[in-house]
């Protein structure tokens, strides 16, 4: 049935999983039907919930809550939209900035859409979530003011239990070991026993690294771990001490 659709039990956890709008979770969580969510941050901003907690930023679906105008439109600064119609998919999170920025602006709600209101006259600029900026291109938009930056966040509802926040850290551990190893790589490399301990020197945060004899003479292999952001950086000074071989591996998890 319908209802089964939109639920799923895990087999090897204790944890129901439920499918539902993304306009909904928040209040859900207000009213403690779900303990927990994986939601957008923006739309915890929109329905101003800030007795919702946030537990863990999980690092996708990326996106910023944008002011967006006409590519012919001659814009200099947000004074330039005092009095003006804005169609807004965030209403709310729009009425705080222009509050904030001291401009008054009509706000023009339409549903569907709001990128095609200022190309048939309902509106001068939009406010809407934007990632890469292809669909404002495609409409002949340009981004002019970022609002907010968002991702995909795990909330909390203000009503979950001392019991289920028990089974919550076990499960807020588990995703914190997958969202560390997302910023690391593995590195296996063969490696002269001569430049051995400049190599440990060169290698991050790494104190008693193993070191494992090759069959050849004069060399040994050392695994090693690497964030993403130094990756080339370090490889490059390996590959000076006269590393070889180097094999790079993307790491599924990090318990530390």
């Amino acid at each position: 049935n319908g209802l089964d659709q939109l639920r799923a039990t895990v087999s090897n956890f204790p944890m129901e999983i439920l499918y539902l709008r993304n306009s909904d979770i928040p209040q859900y969580l207000i009213d403690g039907v779900v303990d927990i969510a994986i939601i957008g941050e923006n739309l915890l901003v929109e329905k101003d919930t800030g007795n919702i907690g946030i537990l863990e930023r999980l690092s996708f679906s990326k996106c910023r809550v944008s002011l967006a105008v006409p590519k012919t439109f001659e814009y200099n600064s947000i004074s330039d939209l005092d009095g003006k119609k804005i169609a807004p998919s965030y209403p709310n999170t729009l009425n705080l900035f222009l509050k904030e920025k001291g401009i008054k602006a009509e706000l023009h709600k339409i549903s569907g859409s709001v990128e095609i209101a200022p190309n048939i006259g309902l509106a001068d600029a939009i406010c809407d979530i934007v990632s890469s900026g292809s669909t404002l291109f495609k409409n002949n938009l340009k981004e002019v003011e970022v609002i907010a930056k968002s991702e995909a966040v795990l909330a909390v509802s203000p009503m979950i239990s001392s019991e289920k926040m028990a089974t919550l850290d076990k499960l807020r551990f588990r995703l914190q070991s997958v969202l560390k190893a997302r910023n690391f790589k593995y590195i296996l490399m063969n490696v002269p026993n001569k430049n051995i301990e400049q190599v440990i020197e060169t290698l991050p945060g790494m104190r008693s690294p193993t070191v494992l004899p090759l069959a050849e003479q004069g060399w040994s292999s050392i695994p090693t771990v690497i964030e993403k952001n130094k990756f080339w950086e370090v490889i490059d000074e390996l590959q000076e001490l006269g590393a070889e071989g180097i094999l790079v591996a993307p790491i599924e998890k990090m318990v530390i």
